[in-house]
């Protein structure tokens, strides 16, 4: 018999969300599929450590129960989502207080209910620990405020992405919100959103966000990060994922990897991140990025102690190295053992010298408690976490280089979960268009073996 003329319709290159979500797409149309990723194990950034009975987020990036792609995405159906408390809380001069929670119906009826309820409930009933206080403002300036959440919450996309585009943080100074709210909650809000502690994002990538928090809850998968792409990579045929494998070369028609040598294809997608993707094919732009340093402790002191409960802790006042924490085995308790405390914090930008002692100096003013007994369980720094998006940002980067050579990920959409999720449903909705009008899809087995080494 003739040898075939390729070995597989499409070969992806990257096993992280976005490649394993596209494969899910692709193989679910009858494609023949191969994934390849260098690393011995799925997911990319989104790993997890496993430490003495607790999972470890290297990135710790917060979802939305708002983002459509978790709903839409073939393998996530049996996804469980952990959820914070409405809102956040926020620490201010040793004084902390619970905002965002969208007034309901984000109208001016919505805006009287919040506040009479504000007005009318017990003094300091809507602190946590430490000082009673008004971040944000009082009642009045919350009330503004979820209306204003709530109005977000349904603007059109098309709307937003109308808007005149600048850095994020001069959109604020412009929109004519009081001071106290744009430094008490909106900024360390958007930088614990973006992962830019500088506000330098796009507005529109700022409004975008706003949108998604309003509109849902800030969550975490079950289980860890990893959760995802080990359920997206499961769902896939026997086979299709092949970790360990490194490819070296690409073009429209073939990858070449270091383990198995050449591999034919009709079409290939570049599912890495941008750097990595920029090395096989040099004439891709790679963006600036936004470090993350994740720092996880543990600790058996009483849990009344962390009277945060569920709620994300966001530091208003920036007098520490801490952007945002949370005593995460409250939201997620299969993270931890039990009788033990996890608590995670996230440092934005370039971390201090020695900085689990600075965290710890940090935490202990935002938890109103001493931190001396504390166990360090990991330090995970990442220099190249989340991916810039200053303006001008293109939402929507090509993902079809050219016929047989798409790319998808994080950094051709928005930086989140959800725009790797959606750059991935892009790029299979365009192999398949281009696959379909090239001819029949290839009927070989659904995971073909990789070919041996020469």
């Amino acid at each position: 018999m003739l040898e075939p003329a390729y070995q597989v319709d499409v070969v992806i290159v990257g096993a992280g969300i976005a490649g394993l979500s596209a494969a899910h797409r692709l193989t679910s149309a009858g494609v023949t599929t191969a994934v390849l990723e260098a690393a011995p194990y799925v997911g990319g950034r989104m790993s997890t450590e496993k430490v003495d009975g607790f999972r470890l987020d290297r990135i710790g990036q917060l979802l939305s129960t708002s983002y459509p792609e978790l709903r839409m995405t073939p393998g996530l159906d049996s996804l469980v989502l952990r959820t914070f408390a409405p809102g956040v809380l926020l620490h201010r001069d040793g004084r902390t207080q619970r905002a965002g929670a969208p007034a309901a119906g984000g109208s001016a009826r919505g805006a009287l209910h919040a506040v009479r309820a504000l007005a009318s409930a017990p003094r300091g009933a809507a602190a946590a620990p430490g000082r009673t206080g008004a971040p944000v403002g009082g009642a009045v300036d919350q009330a503004r405020l979820g209306v204003a959440l709530g109005r977000i919450a349904t603007t059109p996309v098309e709307r937003i992405l109308a808007r005149p585009e600048m850095p994020a943080a001069q959109a604020l100074a412009r929109r004519g919100v009081p001071a106290r709210t744009v430094e008490g909650f909106l900024r360390p809000l958007l930088a614990t959103l973006l992962c830019d502690p500088g506000l330098t994002t796009s507005s529109r990538c700022a409004d975008l966000a706003l949108r998604a928090f309003a509109s849902g809850r800030l969550c975490v998968p079950e289980g860890g990060a990893d959760v995802l792409p080990e359920l997206l990579a499961r769902a896939l045929p026997p086979g299709t994922v092949h970790t360990g494998v490194r490819v070296t070369s690409v073009c429209t028609t073939s990858v070449t990897t270091a383990e198995h040598g050449e591999i034919r294809c009709r079409a290939v997608l570049l599912a890495t991140d941008a750097r990595a993707a920029a090395e096989l094919l040099p004439g891709l732009r790679v963006p600036d990025f936004h470090p993350v340093t994740v720092v996880h402790h543990t600790t058996d002191d009483a849990v009344a102690g962390f009277a945060t409960g569920t709620s994300l802790l966001l530091d208003a006042d920036r007098g520490g190295p801490v952007a945002h924490t949370a005593v995460l085995s409250n939201v997620d308790p299969s993270r931890a053992p039990v009788g033990r405390a996890l608590i995670s914090s996230t440092v934005l930008g370039r971390p201090p010298e020695s900085v689990d002692t600075a965290v710890r100096i940090h935490l202990s003013r935002l938890y109103g408690t001493s931190t001396r007994r504390w166990e360090t369980l990991a330090v995970h720094h990442t220099p190249e976490a989340v991916p810039a998006m200053r303006p001008p940002h293109d939402l929507r980067r090509p993902v079809r280089l050219l016929a047989g050579l798409y790319v998808c990920g994080d950094h051709r959409d928005t930086s989140t979960v959800q725009g790797a999720l959606h750059s991935a449903h892009r790029a299979a909705g365009a192999i398949l268009a281009d696959l379909g009008a090239a001819g029949s899809i290839h009927s070989a087995d659904p995971a073909p073996t990789l070919p041996k080494a020469a």
